[in-house]
């Protein structure tokens, strides 16, 4: 009996270090992750980027630091990353064919940040829809309209004609 004890308070003993190292690599890049965005923050507004290409740099950056610095992790503590970066991989692919809408969303909104056809306040006519923008997401589109609040999906603005009646 004390033997497997034995054993078991060993592996503990060389864990703590492993454990302690990953926890310390997982910090370190949730700092980098605070650092950079201040960075690309301050960047942005020198340069007088548009507010919603700064969220959108902001969120992106803190999604690929923190997902890098899990992973990095979970590699220092012993963990066989290559497995589960091949079955994220394979997750990814499912999870994008079961919300293909929903990403279709997201890809459109990007672009339609990037490529501003309009801006906030500017009075449009698209898929039947019209009114002024009111706010654009990374998923909808907010429109005013006649007292209502119209949120048209992005991929419906990316894939139809929009009509820019005024600001």
């Amino acid at each position: 009996m004390e033997e497997p004890l034995q054993k078991l308070l060993e592996q503990v003993m060389l864990f703590i270090p492993r454990a302690s190292m990953c926890l310390f690599i997982f910090l370190l890049f949730w700092s980098a992750t605070a650092v950079f965005t201040k960075i690309v923050r301050r960047i942005c507004q020198r340069s007088h980027f548009r507010k919603d290409i700064l969220v959108l740099m902001e969120r992106t950056a803190r999604i690929v630091l923190l997902t890098f610095g899990a992973i990095t992790a979970l590699g220092t503590a012993g963990v066989n990353v290559s497995a589960l970066v091949t079955g994220l991989g394979l997750t990814g692919f499912a999870i994008g064919f079961a919300f293909k809408d929903i990403l279709s969303n997201l890809l459109a909104g990007i672009l339609i940040i990037i490529f501003a056809p309009f801006q906030l306040n500017d009075h449009i006519f698209v898929a039947g829809f019209e009114g002024i923008v009111a706010q654009i997401d990374l998923r909808y589109t907010t429109l005013r309209a006649e007292g209502k609040k119209v949120l048209i999906p992005n991929s419906t603005l990316f894939t139809n004609a929009i009509t820019v009646i005024g600001t």
